[in-house]
């Protein structure tokens, strides 16, 4: 599922690289579909299941975690919505009911290894959006847990920022809770998929604010393949990059092609879809300890 097709009239209040977000007045039905972006572009070839496993990966740590969050419902049977037949199959697997929350305007993000972008800006100032960290550290090491926030960007790349930054812009309580909460969160994410034989080496939370009680809520999807950087643990070697439970292929194979990022994308060959999918398919039954869904 590239594009959602629900019952007439109903439009997107907004469209995200992967999901289609539908406003229900009280409530929002969140589609995840199966879409795939690279280098600030979505491809035009889709990753069958993706949506599902996204969708199912949240689903269970929301549940797993216990703590306060804006899931209503993944059983798009349990939904009191006016649905055909063909719209529930559609939806299945693929779909949250959720609480109508304000989101808070930043990424959450807690780095345990240095990684990606916090990578590339230890290197040249030995910090993390402001936080000094050790000499010596070497690509892909291990640190103490941080807190590095993050702008929103619906398009394009979110921009690192200082904690003082957002404190600035939500006010210092603010901040504090969701650096306290989203460290906590980090931490027992962080020990389940140990157990599971991976690393979550980095993740971004989205956090909201209850429309009625002002209650904050984790929101959106949460430390899924493509909010989280997986390593396997068997497969850890610090002092370049680690093999990933991502859309790694995807950009590896992009960068093989010449493709100048700055025209639309080529289509994916059937071998790297498979070979993604097959990654995807791989965390979700990994953290989880089930077989995937594949009916």
């Amino acid at each position: 599922m590239i594009e959602t097709d629900l019952w007439p009239g109903a439009v997107p209040k907004r469209q995200g690289k992967v999901r289609d977000v539908y406003d229900l007045g009280e409530r929002m039905l969140l589609v995840a579909t199966d879409r795939i972006s690279a280098f600030d572009w979505v491809l035009p070839t889709g990753i069958p299941d993706k949506g599902r496993i996204l969708t199912g990966l949240s689903a269970f740590w929301f549940r797993h975690l216990g703590i306060p969050n804006h899931l209503i419902s993944a059983d798009v049977d349990a939904f009191d919505l006016d649905l055909t037949a063909n719209e529930r199959d559609a939806l299945r697997g693929r779909s949250m009911l959720v609480k109508k929350v304000r989101i808070v305007p930043f990424e959450c993000v807690v780095r345990g290894y240095l990684a990606g972008s916090g990578w590339k800006e230890y290197r040249q100032s030995r910090s993390v959006c402001g936080i000094p960290l050790p000499d010596g550290l070497v690509e892909g090491a291990r640190i103490v847990p941080i807190f590095t926030p993050a702008t929103k960007a619906e398009s394009g790349h979110d921009e690192n920022v200082s904690f003082e930054a957002m404190a600035g812009a939500v006010g210092a309580e603010v901040a504090g809770t969701l650096q306290s909460m989203s460290l906590e969160v980090y931490s027992g994410a962080a020990d389940h998929a140990a157990k599971c034989g991976l690393i979550l080496a980095d993740t971004k939370f989205e956090w909201g604010f209850d429309a009625h009680t002002g209650e904050l809520l984790l929101a959106d999807e949460v430390l899924t393949p493509d909010s989280s950087r997986y390593w396997a643990w068997n497969a850890y070697h610090p002092g370049g990059a680690q093999p990933s439970f991502d859309k790694q292929f995807v950009r590896d194979w992009l960068e093989s092609t010449g493709w100048d990022k700055a025209s639309p994308p080529p289509e994916l060959p059937p071998e790297v879809v498979a070979r993604t999918r097959q990654k995807y398919v791989e965390a979700y039954e990994r953290l989880t300890g089930g077989a995937f869904p594949y009916e």
